[in-house]
């Protein structure tokens, strides 16, 4: 008896808790639909500048590649809320309209963070192009922009979707560590719940069950755009 109580007040916890962290879950896509577009551009931009064949703008893209993947996304979270707030010159200046608000620099933090990774990930799709078919591009006469636009980048991120599709799932989960700058996405709305329940399973219980249902939702897109994108998968089918 005492078992279908206790069964009975856990379930009970677990629907409320998910119906206040889903309330936040706009909150937790708002950083992902900035971050993440803007992340994909830059990546692709480092990923230029790191097989580029200026050295200057290679080793500093390496450096950055280096320091980045090399540190944990929290400390870097931290530095930016807690560190730049701490310059005079920025607390001066008009991005701090922005970086003031735990909002922006968790963008911030997460688009540095997946650039770094990105553009290694680009870096590899792009040098497995084969020079053949850069060949043909030219042999067609294509210019350089031309030459990546129609056929580098195409091949390149056909080739890379699986592991750029790693790349965005990290993020969705990345996402979770923002709530450390005070704000208030699914995370921080669980952290919240425990202080005043005191139930941390429950609460965290219903944040993993949305967390996980935008990873899947994740996989199913990355899926896609591998069937659309390579056109044998749709063959084997």
């Amino acid at each position: 008896m005492f078992f279908n109580i206790s069964s009975y007040i856990t379930e009970t916890l677990i629907y409320k808790n998910f119906i206040l962290i889903f309330s936040a879950l706009d909150e937790t896509l708002l950083l992902l639909l900035i971050s993440l577009p803007l992340g994909f551009v830059l990546s692709l931009i480092f990923a230029l500048g790191r097989i580029s064949k200026n050295t200057l703008i290679s080793r500093a893209v390496a450096s950055y590649i280096f320091t980045i993947r090399g540190t944990p996304l929290l400390v870097q979270i931290y530095l930016i809320y807690f560190g730049l707030g701490s310059v005079k010159a920025i607390r001066e200046s008009i991005l701090w309209a922005l970086l003031k608000e735990p909002f922006w620099c968790g963008v911030l933090a997460l688009t540095i963070n997946t650039v770094a990774y990105g553009a290694e990930i680009f870096r590899g799709g792009i040098q497995s192009v084969t020079k053949g078919q850069i060949e043909s591009g030219q042999a067609l006469g294509f210019s350089k922009i031309k030459l990546y636009r129609r056929i580098v980048f195409p091949i390149a991120l056909r080739q890379v979707l699986p592991t750029y599709g790693n790349e965005l799932i990290l993020m969705v989960k990345a996402t979770s560590l923002v709530s450390l700058t005070t704000y208030m996405e699914m995370t921080g709305i669980a952290r919240k719940i425990m202080a005043k329940t005191f139930a941390p399973v429950e609460a965290f219980v219903a944040a993993g069950i949305l967390y996980l249902f935008l990873n899947f939702l994740m996989v199913q897109l990355v899926k896609y755009l591998e069937w659309k994108y390579n056109p044998h998968l749709r063959l084997n089918n």
